[in-house]
């Protein structure tokens, strides 16, 4: 019974934490509550409700409040959470890996979470206990990476956006990034990685069929994948190349 108690102080320590870098960094810029109201389109009761450690701010209404500032998300929220977004080939754990040995942060690949959460392979959860359960074992792990890691890089599995709550908790808890690529692009990687889930007829013979079935994917998620804080285009670009990409989206 102790530890839901012990989570909710965790969190209003963190919210006042979070309060009083936004009050400082508004003194610091010389503004009054009023006037990073009128910059930033955030109501001046609701940034009252954060600076007193009260409101629990979305990313997207921090990342205004951070904009009227002139600073980063990343500077208001020093334990920081950045999660990467994308259909499967588009970098999230080569380049999640190397993000977070740059940041000195974390790396979590939440499929990996997902399987200690069931037992058992990403392959055999979907067999064993279908799609809804995949959902619930996803959802617990995430929020058990949230309270584990107050600083770290995320590498989702690609159909986390179909789930609404979770990727909606994902949304708030973490900068989103949204690793995209293209079709081909996202089919060799897939290919060279020897995992060829979820694209079926992803091999020499079906090559045309995977690609299709990646252009009918990336189709049906661009407006869900969009909602992220950032987008970073992999294509074309080294590994190298898209991290210090993504650092610069992040800054």
């Amino acid at each position: 019974m102790n530890a839901p108690t012990s989570q909710r102080q965790l969190e209003a320590a963190y919210l006042a934490r979070l309060g009083e870098r936004v009050r400082a960094l508004r003194s610091g810029h010389g503004m009054t509550r009023k006037d990073l109201a009128k910059a930033s389109g955030v109501s001046e009761r609701y940034l009252a409700q954060l600076e007193a450690g009260r409101g629990n701010m979305s990313v997207l209404l921090l990342r205004k409040v951070g904009q009227a500032l002139g600073e980063p998300v990343a500077r208001l929220v020093d334990e920081e959470r950045i999660a990467l977004v994308g259909l499967r080939g588009a970098g999230k754990s080569t380049l999640g890996a190397k993000l977070a040995h740059e940041l000195g942060v974390s790396f979590v690949e939440l499929d990996r979470e997902v399987e200690r959460e069931a037992g058992a392979k990403l392959g055999e959860v979907f067999t064993i206990y279908g799609q809804e359960a995949f959902r619930r074992f996803e959802s617990r792990a995430l929020e058990r990476v949230l309270g584990q890691h107050p600083r770290a890089v995320i590498a989702t599995g690609g159909s986390i956006v179909t789930a609404p709550a979770t990727y909606r908790r994902l949304l708030e808890q973490c900068v989103c990034v949204w690793l995209k690529a293209s079709p081909e692009e996202h089919m060799s990687r897939v290919i060279a990685q020897g995992d060829l889930r979820p694209f079926r007829g992803a091999n020499a013979s079906g090559r045309s069929s995977a690609i299709d079935e990646i252009h009918k994917l990336l189709a049906d998620r661009d407006a869900l994948y969009a909602r992220a804080d950032l987008t970073v285009d992999t294509s074309g670009k080294t590994p190298r190349q898209s991290v210090e990409e993504i650092r610069r989206a992040l800054a």
